[in-house]
């Protein structure tokens, strides 16, 4: 089988009368070393891959949460009491019924209104059916991008977290807005109703032409 001992280097001769599946030198079984050899490389592929999965477990870990171990006491109870106010008043958006509007009633409604109007703008290169979309769109994507940017830039996972709770937010703020599409009763920026202004509902017109609107 092998002319040459993979562990001693002893070069087999025609007289050797060992038999061919071992040493004659070192009574090395080659059977048993390649067996040897490929469970070692089975082990280290194995140990690999858990590494592997150690290293991309911290990866994810790092990014998401970036441990703050100086944090002054008083902080960390600002850090507490924020995140308290944060959730009571998430509970109380998940409570409200979307048909009545009660979310659209909420002050923080004329923050993403600023930047619901503003995709408006922002999108309209784009064709009037992407620009009409893009107010939803935008809403929801400016709280996305500042909680990527306090991940990645500014290393605040706190601060990150308040981000997604706003897009949270902002999604059930345009529940409604979506609902209504049909009945066309809700007061529009600039008064009026959808039914009062033809083609001036943004989710009549992004659903209509995708005959979604029933």
């Amino acid at each position: 089988m092998y002319k040459t001992c993979p562990k001693c280097n002893y070069q087999r001769q025609a007289h050797d009368d060992a038999p061919n599946g071992e040493c004659p030198s070192c009574g090395l079984v080659f059977s048993k070393w390649i067996k040897t050899l490929v469970a070692d490389h089975e082990l280290e592929e194995v140990q690999q891959e858990e590494l592997a999965a150690r290293t991309w477990q911290k990866r994810v870990k790092t990014f998401y949460l970036h441990p703050q171990p100086d944090m002054a006491r008083g902080n960390f109870l600002v850090y507490v009491v924020v995140f308290l106010l944060f959730a009571i008043w998430g509970v109380d958006f998940i409570l409200m019924d979307f048909r009545t509007n009660a979310i659209g009633r909420v002050w923080f409604h004329n923050v993403d209104l600023v930047f619901h109007e503003a995709g408006h703008v922002f999108f309209s290169p784009f064709g009037r059916y992407i620009a009409i979309l893009g107010g939803s769109l935008f809403q929801v994507l400016v709280p996305l991008i500042l909680m990527l940017v306090f991940l990645i830039r500014n290393k605040d996972s706190f601060a990150a977290a308040i981000c997604l709770r706003w897009a949270g937010q902002s999604i059930m703020d345009l529940a409604p807005y979506v609902a209504d599409a049909r009945a066309l009763r809700l007061l529009l920026l600039g008064g009026g109703t959808g039914a009062d202004r033809p083609g001036f509902h943004d989710w009549e017109n992004l659903l209509r032409p995708l005959g979604l609107l029933e």
